[in-house]
């Protein structure tokens, strides 16, 4: 790594506060989780924006838990989760037809909801198709509140005049809120900082704060389209929860040969988040999520620096970053009628 690009990378360091990030969101590596189980009490514990709320600094992806062929191993591996400290559960009205919130309705029972911060999105992108969803999820999901709902893939520049639109989302949001289904409101994204920066411009101008906002958050993100850069700092500024996806890419990042996967997850762990949300369709990954936990320190940073030099050329074209350059992880562009 030359001297230039150990500058930029410490800029990139002090922009987003990655060396005080775990400060930053909050976090209290003793304090307990909501109602956590004995042998959790360790569990990396960290607070989600403004709202207060403790959550586990690792949240379980929900459309993992819906790959495995036999109901009962996502059911199994949510519950390992949750035994092992793991709060805070994704998941989606989209995921694989509803199954991942069915499993994950399956999971809750027996006392298990009232242990978790359980978030789901939805596609709608009009009051009835949101107001809908909603429904839909609360009955998959067994649970007659959901602590968080999201407006899942903000990636058009339209999006965000859809979400504040007459008889759009935000109306159907704002009347399950009164009615007591869901209690916090954010929005989800992949594909461009830009759309996430007009999300908040608009907003602003409706005098609407979202109480989160999801976005990809990894090594490779700091020097493509980089919602690190971007989008986080506005995010702090408001106290608006930042939730970090895609720390691997579903993936893609590893088939770099320059990143593993405990470097991507303490890398995100390092920002800002109040949650890194990771994938974990077997047991083997929740043990490597659990052990990244576990092992994180915030990096120092030289650490960054090391990470961000052996990314960087990979990095440049975003072709390990295809959420950003390719229809692949778009849903709504491939099924329109989810938006209503």
């Amino acid at each position: 790594m030359n001297r230039r690009e150990a500058l930029e990378a410490m800029a990139a360091l002090t922009l987003t506060g990655v060396a005080g990030g775990a400060a930053a969101a909050g976090q209290d590596a003793a304090a307990p989780g909501p109602a956590a189980s004995p042998g959790a009490k360790n569990t990396l514990v960290r607070t989600l924006g403004r709202s207060g709320e403790k959550v586990s600094a690792i949240g379980l992806g929900g459309h993992h838990i819906g790959r495995p062929k036999d109901p009962g191993e996502g059911i199994a591996i949510i519950r390992s989760a949750i035994d092992r400290g793991i709060t805070f559960m994704d998941n989606c009205w989209d995921y694989h037809d509803g199954e991942s919130e069915r499993r994950m309705g399956q999971a809750l029972r027996d006392g298990y909801r009232q242990r978790v911060f359980l978030m789901t999105k939805f596609d709608g992108r009009t009051k009835a198709a949101t107001a809908k969803q909603i429904d839909e999820s609360l009955q998959r999901l067994q649970t007659d509140t959901i602590d968080l709902m999201q407006y899942h893939e903000n990636i058009r520049m339209e999006d965000p005049d859809r979400f504040f639109a007459a008889q759009g989302p935000l109306e159907a949001l704002q009347e399950a809120k009164t009615a007591g289904k869901i209690r916090y409101i954010g929005f989800t994204g992949h594909k461009d900082p830009a759309v996430h920066l007009r999300m908040l411009e608009v907003a602003e101008a409706h005098a609407f704060k979202f109480d989160s906002c999801q976005m990809p958050l990894n090594p490779m993100d700091a020097h493509f389209r980089s919602f690190e850069r971007q989008v986080v700092p506005k995010l702090v500024q408001q106290g608006i929860a930042v939730l970090g996806m895609k720390s691997m890419g579903d993936g893609l990042l590893l088939k770099s040969g320059t990143v593993t996967p405990v470097e991507c997850l303490h890398y995100a762990l390092s920002l800002p988040t109040s949650v890194v949300i990771t994938g974990c369709e077997s047991m083997e990954r929740l043990d490597q999520a659990i052990e990244a936990a576990r092992t994180f320190r915030p990096l120092s940073p030289a650490a960054v620096a090391a990470i961000l030099a052996k990314t960087r050329q990979a990095a440049l074209t975003g072709q390990y970053e295809l959420f950003k350059t390719s229809e692949r992880f778009d849903g709504t562009a491939r099924n329109p009628q989810w938006m209503g």
